[in-house]
């Protein structure tokens, strides 16, 4: 499963970002470090269900009249602070966590409402511009000190006669999660010595930050949109990085009141409508969310997830079924399963992705749309539908 990690200074609002995504009930409150150990949870991203294009819905429970949602893990980490990457606050258990993580949403309080430490200060009296690059430097400078540290064992493995740096390299970095392929295209996009001996600190430093970028790709979820200065918004969404305004209290609050039958509203919407009793107070705090909403297209939370995933990671949604005509599993479930593939995926791919027994046994696929065969070197689309042929 694809795993996002919400990062940031402490009282951004990761935590309430993090409960209205999942559900799940977690510590929320003004003041930092509300969150110690990290927080696993499920929350899904969206896209269009293939069901859309036949005469009815698919009735699966993760698709909401077409919309339909794919399962991924969300991870909720303690905040940082400055200096994180030499341990102050909760810098290494921070770092640490986010080592398995596929993507970083760098959640900042858009309003200026807490300065650079995490404490409560005036809206508008912090830039949140100060705090946009902060988590990528804490996070590069963290990976340029694990490097550091283990150079001397790269130093003596260069001894070797067979010694293969980008081995060496992706030896050291695969518990970050960087693969041979990522250590291979860092180093062919970086100037160095042939001999590790004669690396600088520079020089380890810059591997670090191309090896982040590769494997930790980094969205930034502009907070707070429902108190912040327009300026300021404005201000964040001119810079050149992916930036969503995002209002974590607003999807928490729709996603309560849809619970409770108040508001029809599913994540991702960019409007809801009030189908239950409400009081005068509720009505008023609904339609200024809804004026909010309306402004800056959606709260903002289900569209930095999706963005992580299907932009940053480059996924794909793919359908496998077993009858193509009905497009249902063995027990007659409509589109049972969606999986997240990376783009150029293959329906090789898709069958190792169901079970590694089925891609062993692969032997063809069929497109169910168009009920033509497709060869084992077809890249998927997002949302085809294929029925995969194996042995096994």
């Amino acid at each position: 499963m694809i795993s996002i990690a919400l990062a940031g200074k402490p009282n951004a609002g990761k935590s309430t970002f993090y409960t209205a995504a999942t559900r799940a009930d977690v510590d929320v409150a003004n003041y930092p470090f509300t969150t110690i150990d990290a927080n696993r949870g499920v929350t899904h991203v969206r896209t269009d269900c293939p069901c859309l294009d036949r005469d009815e819905r698919c009735g699966n429970e993760n698709c909401r009249d077409g919309k339909r949602y794919v399962p991924i893990e969300l991870l909720d980490v303690a905040g940082l602070v400055p200096g994180a990457h030499e341990g102050k606050g909760l810098g290494n258990q921070f770092l640490d966590e986010l080592t398995n993580a596929d993507a970083i949403v760098n959640v900042i309080d858009a309003s200026g409402a807490t300065n650079e430490e995490g404490e409560p200060v005036e809206i508008g009296e912090h830039d949140p511009i100060e705090d946009i690059d902060f988590v990528e430097e804490e996070m590069d400078l963290w990976l340029a000190g694990i490097i550091d540290g283990n150079w001397e064992s790269v130093e003596r493995k260069s001894r070797s006669p067979d010694f293969d740096i980008d081995d060496a390299l992706a030896d050291m970095l695969t518990g970050f999660g960087a693969t041979e392929a990522d250590v291979a295209a860092s180093l062919r996009s970086l100037d160095y010595p042939d001999d590790p001996i004669q690396w600088t600190d520079e020089h380890r430093e810059e591997l670090a930050r191309d090896v982040r970028a590769r494997t930790k790709p980094i969205i930034v979820a502009a907070n707070k949109i429902d108190v912040a200065p327009e300026e300021n918004v404005e201000r964040l969404l001119e810079l050149d990085k992916p930036v969503i305004p995002t209002t974590a209290e607003g999807e928490l609050a729709l996603r309560n009141a849809a619970d409770a039958g108040l508001v029809d509203y599913d994540p991702g919407d960019h409007d809801f409508e009030i189908v239950g009793d409400v009081n005068d107070q509720q009505r008023d705090a609904l339609t200024d969310l809804r004026d909010t909403i309306a402004h800056w297209d959606g709260t903002g939370i289900q569209g930095a997830l999706d963005f992580a995933v299907y932009d940053l990671l480059d996924r794909l949604t793919a359908y496998p079924v077993q009858d193509r005509s009905k497009w249902t599993d063995a027990k007659g479930n409509v589109l049972p399963d969606a999986f997240l593939l990376p783009d150029g995926s293959t329906p090789v791919d898709l069958a190792y992705a169901v079970h590694s027994d089925i891609g062993d046994g692969y032997l063809h696929a069929v497109d169910a749309r168009t009920n033509r065969e497709v060869g084992e070197g077809y890249e998927l689309e997002e949302g085809d539908v294929i029925k995969i042929v194996s042995t096994n």
